[in-house]
């Protein structure tokens, strides 16, 4: 039986890793895998097509986000990395298929394949609720990987509404949760809530961590989860520095959605004759809360390292990750890596694959 089992995980991570070198091909600068050519035959221009019109359906999916995405997928999809990651799971306790209900948020490109990939791997049946900001992609992707192999035709169906589940995977606002919890509460279910990132400057960050920095701060816009949205600086800690290091990232100005945030939130801090730091694409605000909107980052100034551990730590359940190079933060991510997850950094520190297998 564990023979049996181990030829059908083998078979799934064997397509996995193909619709991981197909989606490679699209990074920015990308070029086309050989190894891949029968795939891209039927879908590379369809693919590239849907990339230049996401930001259509919705205006936060640049051609360079949606390209972020499908580079960060290619380089977790292969075989190295899906093996480390599914080694420490016994997949042989699935005996019997469920229904999972997975319903994806719709705030960056592909953030719910995660969730699609874990059901699968553990031998369920996802039965998928697009989110309706990402409705585009995800269908190509699960195409493509049924061309790769016909038999992911039986582990997945998109649908308009969850009817007949066994579990559920939800992901969603703070309002959402609440519906989510009322309908699903009665499964099963993993149902996640508003979470945000913080950094933390020891003083000691080179030129080099702090433009990484940006890209934590800046990457989709700033709309995911795992985007910084509040820095933490020791009290003599040369803020230039920072706006020196992200300023390549003024081009954001230039996107009108974006552009209008800024504006707007501009308007409201002045008016309320709050004190802010700008540069033409971002307003630093001095602040105790931790999430901010778009176009805006919070910092705060500390001076105890070991007492600003016990005040994040005390935060942990709004917390998704700390971008770092101080040790011993729980949920520390190094500069730059903050949306760009392994597979088994499991949103909110939840082992999805666990539940899935326990089912």
């Amino acid at each position: 039986v564990r023979n049996y089992f181990r030829m059908i995980i083998n078979s799934r991570i064997e397509g996995m890793k193909k619709l991981g070198q197909f989606m490679a091909q699209f990074k920015v600068d990308g070029q086309k895998n050989p190894d891949v050519i029968s795939i891209n035959e039927v879908h590379y221009d369809n693919v590239e097509s849907a990339i230049h019109q996401a930001k259509i359906l919705n205006g936060w999916f640049t051609e360079e986000n949606v390209r972020s995405s499908f580079s960060a997928w290619g380089e977790s999809l292969t075989e190295e990395k899906l093996n480390i990651w599914l080694g420490s799971y016994d997949l042989s306790i699935t005996t019997k298929s469920k229904s999972v209900g997975i319903i994806m948020a719709g705030n960056i490109p592909l953030v719910g394949f995660h969730d699609f990939l874990t059901t699968v791997l553990s031998g369920h049946k996802a039965v998928i609720k697009l989110a309706t900001d990402d409705s585009l992609l995800m269908p190509l992707i699960l195409e493509v990987l049924t061309t790769i192999d016909p038999e992911f035709s039986n582990y997945f169906e998109i649908v308009d509404r969850l009817i007949s589940v066994d579990a559920v995977i939800a992901t969603g606002s703070n309002n959402s949760a609440r519906y989510f919890e009322h309908y699903f509460g009665k499964y099963p279910h993993i149902i996640r809530k508003n979470r945000t990132s913080l950094a933390v400057l020891t003083g000691e960050e080179t030129k080099e961590d702090l433009e990484k920095l940006g890209r934590d701060m800046f990457l989709y816009f700033g709309l995911g989860c795992r985007n910084v949205s509040k820095i933490y600086l020791p009290k003599n800690f040369d803020i230039n520095r920072i706006f020196e290091a992200i300023y390549p990232y003024n081009e954001l100005a230039n996107h009108n959605k974006y552009a209008n945030n800024y504006d707007y939130n501009k308007a409201i801090y002045l008016l309320n004759k709050e004190p802010l730091l700008e540069n033409g694409f971002v307003l630093f605000r001095e602040a105790k809360e931790i999430n901010s909107p778009v176009a805006v980052m919070l910092y705060e100034r500390y001076s105890d390292l070991k007492e600003l551990k016990q005040t994040i730590n005390a935060m942990r359940s709004e917390i998704q990750c700390v971008v770092t190079n101080a040790e011993s933060f729980i949920g520390a991510v190094p500069f730059g890596k903050a949306q760009h997850p392994d597979l088994w950094d499991y949103a909110d520190g939840v082992d999805t694959l666990e539940f899935l297998l326990n089912l």
